[in-house]
């Protein structure tokens, strides 16, 4: 028979293992959702990198994503074969300049609208308690971050 002075000590709480955890169950939230519109959480960050700085360069975009640069070839390659992306200054020597196309801009804007449904689902009044709590104080730092 085991007693509970035999059982060892649950492990400490951990501000890490929590944020994972929550990290893995939204990733796998957002990349069912997203899938109905073709696309991986991965391809909806970079596109929205392309969209928020305008003309940024392979080598940008890499740094935003922390992502090699040949990984944001290879996306932006099969972006642009999708109709995406375009590279206004693909010449050979050149530094290139990546932007939406419109088939893009309203990939980006229908994602928006899936991201913002899983956010609702994952972190808004109907939510585990703990969850609305957890969405509110990352928002909440990151608009004081914003406003310093």
């Amino acid at each position: 028979m085991t007693t509970d002075s035999d059982r060892p000590a649950p492990p400490p709480v951990s501000a890490s293992i929590i944020v994972l955890t929550l990290a893995h169950r939204v990733e796998a939230e957002l990349g069912a959702a997203l899938s109905s519109l073709n696309l991986t959480v991965a391809r909806l960050a970079l596109l929205g990198h392309i969209a928020s700085v305008p003309g940024a360069s392979f080598s940008d975009l890499a740094r935003m994503g922390a992502i090699s640069v040949q990984s944001v070839h290879t996306a932006v390659k099969s972006m642009a074969a999708d109709g995406l992306v375009r590279d206004r200054t693909a010449r050979a020597g050149s530094a290139s300049t990546i932007e939406l196309t419109a088939a893009g801009t309203r990939l980006l804007h229908s994602a928006q609208q899936v991201v913002a449904d899983v956010d609702q689902r994952l972190f808004g009044a109907d939510a585990d308690p703990f969850q609305r709590q957890v969405g509110a104080a990352v928002l909440d730092a990151f608009a004081a971050r914003n406003a310093s």
